[in-house]
């Protein structure tokens, strides 16, 4: 990381900058190895087999042909855990995605869910954002991936979705490079209203801010990082794919969309002035998996073949229905704040507010019923 990356960087008298302290502190929190990783991972794994006994599958995982989705299914095999694989097609899947996704289910055996999104729903959301210049324009892929999840786990009654965030690769990223309130419905569709031509979302998986609140305190849905309770070597991992799961490597972090990789290594750059590279080889050098000389050598080199740039400019161009001229325009258009636009901030802030004022009672009524449990007995 550098001031380049984030003027508001900050560095000690050892010229070391505070997302290597903040990583230590979320490592120590996160993060954990050897036996007492091991002891963990072992406990959430029997808790995920209990929840789920009696279910056709008992934790649902979103795969998309990249490292750590395909490690996860690798681990749930290993495991014997009994996962519905979901794949999210929302039009920009890379070849090299569909085979390793391919294989990935041939080898470990699991049902696979694919999700296609309505794509002229899809593709006028995307143009949307173009439009509006906001910075995060992976925000309707994420946003609806993780509404399909939500919305196949209650189908099926499943409560535990498997993540493959993790700390030691995924934790280091300022602020500036994304819009951290991707589950925000009502800045999607406040977006969408402005630059959109849709009048109506209605073939997309919507996460509202009522369905948020249903899925975490009615189906209590949860999250479940794996990937911090193990030894997770980045290099190492794909080696064991490629020979465990006939996986192929496809280059940058989340390269495997062709969408995220014209993203990340072309409009990024190009526009916000944003070279993700720096916090993903950040991540990699706190985590002891890669040396910072390393990681000088391949930002030397362009996020991805400029050859593959230009051909991925056209391709997305023509995807969205942009011509040429429209798509640069849209590209030299001058970044506007997400915050331009209606957020469900304000409803979120109301809802902490009123979790924290019945918090006390929460806690007498359960000192209560214990002392009558206590008297009964």
């Amino acid at each position: 990381m550098d001031t380049i990356a984030d003027p508001d960087i900050t560095f000690d008298e050892k010229g070391i900058c505070n997302y290597y302290y903040d990583y230590l502190e979320a490592e120590k929190k996160t993060v954990f190895n050897g036996e007492i990783g091991a002891q963990k991972f072992r406990g959430i794994i029997e808790e995920i087999k209990k929840k789920g006994k009696g279910q056709q599958y008992d934790c649902i995982l979103g795969v998309s042909g990249g490292v750590d989705s395909s490690y996860l299914a690798y681990l749930c095999k290993r495991e014997q855990l009994r996962p519905l694989l979901v794949h999210f097609d929302n039009g920009w899947n890379s070849e090299l995605a569909v085979n390793n996704i391919q294989n990935l289910v041939k080898k470990c055996g699991f049902d696979l869910y694919t999700y296609v999104m309505d794509w002229e729903e899809f593709k006028e959301v995307q143009k949307a954002y173009f439009r509006a210049s906001v910075l995060d324009l992976e925000i309707p892929t994420d946003h609806f991936i993780f509404g399909a999840l939500f919305e196949i786990a209650k189908k099926y009654k499943i409560n535990t979705i498997l993540s493959g965030w993790n700390t030691r690769t995924e934790f280091v990223m300022p602020k500036s490079f994304f819009f951290s309130r991707k589950f925000d419905a009502l800045n999607l569709l406040d977006i969408v209203k402005k630059y959109g031509k849709l009048k109506k979302i209605s073939k997309l998986p919507l996460l509202s801010f009522s369905s948020q609140l249903y899925n975490s305190l009615v189906r209590k849905t949860r999250l479940v990082s794996l990937l911090n309770y193990i030894d997770y070597n980045k290099a190492e991992v794909k080696e064991v794919l490629k020979s465990e799961l006939e996986w192929r490597d496809y280059g940058g972090k989340h390269y495997e969309s062709v969408f995220t990789r014209f993203y990340q290594g072309y409009i990024l750059p190009v526009k916000f002035n944003i070279d993700k590279r720096k916090c993903h080889l950040s991540n990699l050098i706190f985590s002891g998996q890669l040396s910072r000389q390393e990681a000088l050598e391949e930002l030397k080199q362009p996020p991805y073949d400029p050859a593959l740039q230009k051909l991925d400019f056209e391709y997305v161009a023509k995807k969205l229905d942009f011509t040429l001229e429209e798509f640069q325009a849209i590209l030299e258009t001058p970044p506007r704040s997400h915050y331009d636009f209606k957020t469900t901030e304000k409803y979120w802030k109301m809802y902490l507010k009123v979790v924290k004022l019945l918090k006390p009672l929460q806690l007498t009524f359960s000192k209560r019923a214990d002392g009558r449990s206590k008297h009964k007995k």
